[in-house]
């Protein structure tokens, strides 16, 4: 029990849980997932499905939600960085629209839990990185929707991205600081802005 520390984020529903870790000269242990810490933090999710991916640098996922089926998702990296990004979704929030990001590594053993509700995206910093997530629900095929990465109403703030929006989610022109493409999917690359994505 105690083994995680539970940070909220700025936006209700957003949180950064950091694990105790035990190292010495031979390693490290810890504990990625536990039920009771997480119940005694008022965190009762409940997990159904794990996956995990690898990605290389530059290469941009997002930013992507559920229509009938929302996951929460609890994220953490395990070889490399990313930056990882929820945008609020929820209609009759305060924050709806808002975006917040933290930079989840394999350093900094960081998770971030992102409830129901929310668009979810990450972009890779290092030469390659694994990213695995817990789901509060099963994948469902056809329910996956998406935003603009770079849609200007949300304003996110890509850590070394450089280029100018044209008015589409498109990678052409963008970079990384260090001349790296930026690597979207035909997909990802499609998807329009919150105005045009919710018409309440």
């Amino acid at each position: 029990m105690g083994q995680i520390k539970v940070t909220k984020a700025p936006i209700d529903g957003l949180y950064i849980i950091e694990p105790n870790v035990h190292g010495d000269n031979r390693g490290y242990f810890m504990e990625t997932y536990n039920q009771n810490d997480m119940h005694d933090a008022d965190l009762n999710m409940v997990f159904v499905q794990d996956n995990q991916s690898m990605s290389t640098k530059g290469v941009l996922r997002g930013l992507h939600f559920q229509k009938q089926y929302p996951q929460g998702k609890l994220v953490r990296v395990i070889k490399g960085s990313v930056f990882d990004v929820a945008v609020d979704l929820r209609k009759n929030s305060k924050t709806y629209g808002k975006w917040f990001g933290v930079e989840l590594t394999e350093e900094n053993k960081k998770q971030f839990y992102i409830s129901e509700g929310f668009a979810h995206g990450f972009l890779v910093l290092s030469k390659t990185a694994e990213f695995c997530y817990k789901v509060t629900d099963f994948y469902h095929p056809g329910d996956e929707g998406g935003l603009a990465w770079n849609d200007p109403e949300i304003g996110i703030e890509w850590p070394n991205v450089l280029g100018e929006y044209n008015g589409s989610a498109s990678a052409e022109g963008y970079t990384l600081t260090d001349g790296s493409p930026l690597n979207l999917s035909e997909k990802d690359q499609k998807w329009l802005g919150l105005k045009d994505t919710f018409k309440f």
